[in-house]
């Protein structure tokens, strides 16, 4: 139940977790009033956000104020719906297996746990199977990584499932957020669709938890309370006895690790349907006339603007991202501890590692063969935006987060997308995170793609594969995926062209398995803001745990407010023993006045 208290000089809202046989000693509060005339959150969410505070080692306090919305603890009155005037959707295909709908459903009406991994062939057949799994299923919720994608997909199911279905995402009218967590704890609708605030809405008896698009990064909360979408929803599913329905088209490492474990039953996917083409520049030989933009891809981009056609240019960052790349082999500079690239730092010129904090003068010769042809890259959207309006002669777009600054920006940027005529767009990944099906290009180029691959972090080729690999989906057919790169002949590239998921997942689990990141290990990082004495003594308390745990750190970086801020990546093979050298350093030196330590479970 949500309750009013007092607390010191205010009247304060909060929720009862259970009942304590013996109060405590002392003088005790009379409670102000109990608010809802039923529990908001059920039995099976406050276990998920006990589990939540111990996994993930914080107070519960700060789970509940991350995770759960705000609506539950003070409705807000829904506004005047307005017209609705979103584009059309299209029609998913229908051609699901009966078997593969079958053994889920049969799971869902057990009530038991299960869970499935369903490598699908493309977005439309994921959202063609939960309509499918949705006309008979009850108490279901369906995640999805993006507004853009949650919106759509509720557009497409709502005149099919009428009340009974309903959207939550954090971007909504708080109002209107209010009307449907009150319809969903009253049992009106069974049927949510949402982003993160919908893996706790208050549906009673839940009996299906399906996670689309499960590989993707925006699952993974990186501010305030920290955790990962997908394994909570896993987790939920097996402390609530529910089915859970992990799905993408290209899965991530972890879960078909999992799938080949038996963790996960894997869902063997239909033939391939048909693709749009995938070729690479090689920037090694190709003329160039603007920053990081080949003649190659010029002319490619002039052909579909007199065609009025739509465009799309992807660069890795707004700002000016730097990386050293040796022309001759390919090596980027790498950390010698922690085997991912090193960033070079302008203003000290040196290169750092961002895990470990190891830093190196710049080379001026490659490391491997000693050639002197190395390269510096690096191009922001903006100056890109400019290159292509004085080369292309018509307006280019650009959407990123210095461009677009408000919430109604997006609207209209998504109308420029789905008007008529040739449309040129430069963006980041914020563009990619707003675009659904509807949004068709006939020619998308990713400007900087050895940036992308050797982005700091051991999941670099990962992601770079994903993000590739979901740019084709936005590519109508007969369009093509253009990838600018210095190195075409990299495995990587080819897999993507040919769909080939199983090749480059065997290949991403041999590499992680000899360098032992995970699925092979688990990692746990430390996190303060404070000075050099202060970090000598978690480290002190770190080797305590003798050579069990790999302590690599710590790395040193200023944050936001200008402070040093200090990081330990503790890698090991046993969970339970970072948990513990994690509760160690926060019962040894948490109560330090002025410092707070921050602990990222699984980054």
């Amino acid at each position: 139940m949500i309750v009013s208290a007092p607390l010191k000089n205010s009247m304060t809202r909060g929720v009862l977790l259970g009942k304590n046989s013996s109060p405590p000693a002392g003088r005790i509060k009379e409670l102000s009033k109990i608010h809802p005339e039923f529990p908001v959150l059920s039995r099976g969410l406050l276990k998920i956000l006990k589990w939540m505070a111990e996994y993930y080692i914080a107070p519960e306090g700060v789970v509940l104020k991350y995770t759960v919305p705000a609506e539950i603890f003070s409705g807000t009155k829904a506004r005047k719906k307005k017209g609705n005037s979103s584009p059309g959707v299209p029609d998913f295909p229908a051609d699901i297996p009966r078997s593969d709908l079958s053994a889920i459903l049969a799971s869902a009406d057990s009530r038991k746990y299960g869970a499935f991994l369903m490598h699908a062939p493309s977005t439309a057949y994921e959202y063609s199977m939960v309509a499918a799994l949705l006309g008979a299923a009850k108490n279901v919720i369906v995640l999805l990584p993006e507004v853009a994608h949650a919106d759509f997909l509720h557009r497409a199911l709502q005149n099919t499932f009428q009340e009974r279905i309903c959207l939550l995402h954090g971007e909504m009218p708080k109002g209107k957020r209010s009307e449907n967590m009150e319809g969903i704890a009253s049992g009106k609708h069974d049927i949510v669709i949402g982003t993160r605030p919908a893996l706790f809405a208050p549906l009673r008896d839940l009996s299906l938890l399906i996670v689309l698009h499960e590989h993707s990064d925006s699952y993974k909360i990186d501010e305030g309370f920290r955790y990962h979408i997908r394994d909570v929803a896993v987790m939920r599913g097996f402390l609530e006895k529910c089915t859970v329905l992990l799905s993408s088209a290209t899965p991530s490492v972890n879960s078909y690790s999992n799938a080949l474990s038996k963790k996960y039953t894997l869902i063997k996917t239909p033939p391939q349907e048909k693709r749009p083409r995938v070729m690479t520049v090689d920037m090694r030989f190709e003329k160039k006339i603007g920053p990081n933009i080949s003649k190659s891809v010029y002319e490619m981009a002039r052909s579909r603007v007199r065609q009025g056609k739509k465009i799309m240019f992807v660069t890795g960052r707004r700002g000016y991202s730097t990386l050293i790349l040796c022309n001759e082999c390919g090596q980027s500079e790498d950390c010698p501890v922690c085997r991912i690239p090193l960033v070079m730092h302008n203003k000290k010129k040196i290169l750092k590692c961002h895990y470990c904090g190891r830093t190196q003068a710049v080379p001026i010769q490659c490391g491997r063969c000693r050639s002197t042809h190395l390269e510096l890259l690096g191009s922001g959207a903006q100056r890109i935006q400019e290159s292509f309006e004085g080369l292309l002669g018509v307006p280019v777009f650009r959407f990123d987060s210095d461009a677009i600054t408000k919430k109604s920006q997006i609207s209209e940027m998504r109308d420029i997308i789905a008007g008529d005529g040739a449309t040129v767009i430069v963006g980041t990944k914020m563009l990619t995170k707003h675009l659904s099906l509807r949004d068709k290009f006939s020619l998308a180029v990713v400007l900087n793609g050895d940036a992308f691959m050797n982005f700091p972090d051991f999941r670099s080729v990962e992601k770079t594969f994903m993000e590739l690999s979901s740019l084709l989906e936005l590519v109508e057919l007969g369009g093509e995926l253009v990838v600018q790169t210095r190195f075409p002949q990299k495995a990587l590239f080819r897999y993507v062209r040919e769909g080939d998921y199983l090749s480059f997942v065997r290949d991403e689990l041999e590499m992680r398995k000899s360098l032992l990141y995970p699925p092979y290990s688990k990692l746990l990082q430390i996190r303060f803001a404070s000075n050099g004495e202060f970090a000598d003594r978690i480290s002190k308390t770190l080797n305590t745990f003798g050579r069990a745990i790999e302590v690599l750190g710590p790395a040193v970086i200023k944050n936001r407010k200008g402070a040093d801020e200090f990081s330990f990546l503790l890698r090991a093979k046993d969970r339970n023993l970072l948990k513990h050298a994690a509760q160690a350093v926060i019962s040894n030196h948490g109560n330090i006045k002025g410092v707070k330590i921050f602990v990222e479970v699984d980054p």
